[in-house]
């Protein structure tokens, strides 16, 4: 399993959000892109970097593409984008959702 995981639950719809691009990048003197994936029909990416990847300790930031999402469902949203910035700490795993709605989101640690 990659070290970072996200999965995108639209609560509007109570549905995963299918198709969001989701970009992982690095803090460093400015943002490195690591990794980009697309969510699944589950509105998973599990496969955002190779099991195999070690990051180091720092500051990453997720990235998702919200304002497409919307705009594919027609759906006049806030939102254009959605940053999670997160702490990283080197040999563990993180999982990071996103509860999103045409006009809010949450987010949190998960397992």
């Amino acid at each position: 399993m990659s070290p970072v995981t996200t999965h995108i639950l639209d609560t509007s719809r109570g549905k995963p959000a299918v198709g969001v691009h989701v970009i992982l990048s690095r803090q460093q003197r400015e943002w490195t892109e690591v990794a980009r994936g697309i969510t699944n029909a589950d509105g998973r990416v599990g496969d955002l970097l190779p099991k195999e990847a070690v990051l180091t300790s720092g500051v990453y930031k997720l990235r998702f593409d919200t304002g497409a999402y919307f705009a594919g469902l027609d759906t006049p949203a806030f939102y254009p984008f959605v940053e999670i910035v997160f702490q990283l700490i080197t040999g563990e795993h993180y999982h990071i959702p996103l509860l999103l709605n045409p006009f809010g989101y949450s987010t949190y640690r998960g397992s």
